[in-house]
């Protein structure tokens, strides 16, 4: 493996934001799933994020490819079903969004605090399944510095998450809980 598993999401990120500073759909997704093999490594644990992440990704991709030049901001599905009073709806890209951006929040805290305790031991006991923290280190090392990778991905991601929270808030829906 060339660099880390965080390698492809860090080029990724590159290019989330248009050079007018617009989120980008297929770059963010692409971003998201870039992050999938990295949940992949801790096994059974994180079957059920891995595969909430994934059906969001799915539902907004599919969205997106009905007409990419329509949807190339990822905002404007939101704009669209705010209009349309379906951003609430449970299978709304909207709602996708909301709980996309909240499970990307929740890794990007899951691998700050794996840099910043280096026992695992809490960790492990809340998830019985993964990996210990050395064998996980080293499966998602590759070739490269992952403690340098996982900061940066922390450090970049988590700006593109809040101004999602930021837009959802604006139309209502940062609040909105499962029903």
């Amino acid at each position: 493996m060339e660099g880390t598993v965080f390698a492809p999401a860090l080029e990724g990120i590159k290019h989330v934001k248009s050079e007018k500073g617009v989120m980008l759909t297929k770059p963010f997704l692409d971003a998201c799933k870039h992050i999938l093999p990295v949940i992949e490594k801790f096994g059974a644990a994180m079957a059920l994020v891995k595969s909430d992440i994934g059906g969001n990704i799915t539902r907004l991709e599919n969205k997106y490819l009905s007409n990419p030049t329509k949807y190339t901001n990822l905002y404007s599905m939101v704009q669209e079903e705010v209009e349309a009073k379906t951003a609430k709806g449970s299978s709304s890209c909207t709602n996708g969004l909301l709980w996309l951006t909240r499970a990307m929040d929740f890794l990007v805290e899951l691998f700050r605090n794996l840099l910043e305790h280096g026992d695992w031991a809490i960790f492990s006991v809340a998830m019985k399944l993964a990996p210990d923290r050395k064998k996980f280190m080293d499966v998602i090392s590759g070739t490269g510095d992952i403690n340098s990778d996982i900061e940066q991905f922390c450090t970049t991601f988590s700006p593109l998450l809040e101004e999602n929270h930021k837009l959802l808030a604006s139309v209502g829906m940062d609040e909105l809980k499962a029903s």
